[in-house]
């Protein structure tokens, strides 16, 4: 008879499963990690002129749902003005309810703008708040396509101005807003 062998068998263990494991986690987000490092560009903000505000950037929320809004009703005022061959006043656009002229529980959180029109083809709005918003002014001219033309001024007391030109305005102390719309915004990259 022969002897009998004794043969310890270790029970199969995770530690060096899930060492490697770790180690390959480890591995792929080094590797991400420098392909982010060396594939990533800045991308620093385009300057705005002395004259201009960034709609994104240097506007205060009250006054970027002001210059949204006005945005959006632009196109309803264009449609108003071939229908009606003039423009429409500030005063039917807010029996419309069309913001930000209708008076409602927003427009006072925002500054309780009061909507006169300029020269038939301006509207200026005063704020009574200055301080959570400026006065706007929003040119609209006669091309359908172009893009809104609305100025800021941030005073306490900001008179209308009689000559609506660009340098007139900006002389008077008004500041176009600017819509720029850059891949910070998008998040897309063109490579």
């Amino acid at each position: 008879m022969s002897s009998p062998t004794t043969q310890v068998v270790r029970p199969a263990g995770a530690g060096h499963e899930t060492l490697n494991v770790l180690l390959s986690c480890l591995l792929i987000l080094a590797v991400a990690g420098s392909v982010v490092a060396w594939r990533g560009v800045s991308h620093e903000p385009e300057p705005v002129a002395s004259n201009q505000y960034d709609a994104r950037r240097d506007l205060s929320a009250a006054e970027q749902g002001i210059y949204a809004d006005l945005r959006v009703t632009l196109d309803e005022i264009r449609l108003l003005r071939e229908e009606q061959q003039a423009l429409p006043t500030p005063q039917m656009l807010a029996n419309e309810g069309f913001a930000p002229f209708a008076q409602d529980a927003s427009s006072v959180s925002r500054g309780g703008h009061a909507w006169q029109m300029l020269a038939e083809r301006a509207y200026f709005g005063r704020s009574a708040t200055p301080d959570v918003a400026g006065s706007f002014l929003m040119r609209v001219g006669t091309d359908a396509n172009a893009a809104p033309d609305i100025w800021l001024k941030r005073s306490a007391d900001p008179a209308p101005a009689e000559d609506l030109s660009d340098a007139a305005l900006s002389a008077a102390g008004w500041k176009q807003i600017v819509a720029q719309f850059d891949a910070g915004v998008t998040r897309e990259h063109r490579h």
